[in-house]
């Protein structure tokens, strides 16, 4: 294995989160997740429960970043307005939601016992 080209993989991977915090749909999430993770803190959930959290965080933003990468090859391959085109973009941003739906209601299976 080539370290060096390992470690520029690295470099490549933090530019294309860098690149994709520049989308107004992901700041919407990271600030979401902010907000998650100090109602968290607030809260004193256990271990499992932050296990849960965290990875239901990590799924909406990964799958919010794939969704932009979707987006970008689509606009690329397809610059004029395609039916297919429409459908791909509108699809990868439908997993978005559902993965974000998703992630509200275990949110509040977690914490509304807690509140309440």
């Amino acid at each position: 294995m080539n370290a060096s080209k390992f470690f520029k993989s690295f470099r490549y991977a933090v530019a294309g989160i860098v690149t994709a915090t520049k989308e107004q749909n992901l700041r919407f999430h990271l600030l979401s997740a902010v907000i998650v993770l100090l109602a968290g803190i607030f809260t004193g959930l256990n271990m499992i429960e932050w296990l849960i959290i965290i990875l239901v965080i990590v799924l909406v933003i990964g799958a919010e970043m794939v969704n932009t990468a979707i987006e970008r090859v689509v606009d690329l391959a397809s610059p004029e307005i395609h039916p297919l085109a429409k459908q791909a973009k509108d699809i990868a941003a439908g997993a978005v939601l559902v993965f974000a739906m998703a992630s509200v209601i275990i949110g509040l299976l977690i914490f509304l016992p807690k509140w309440l």
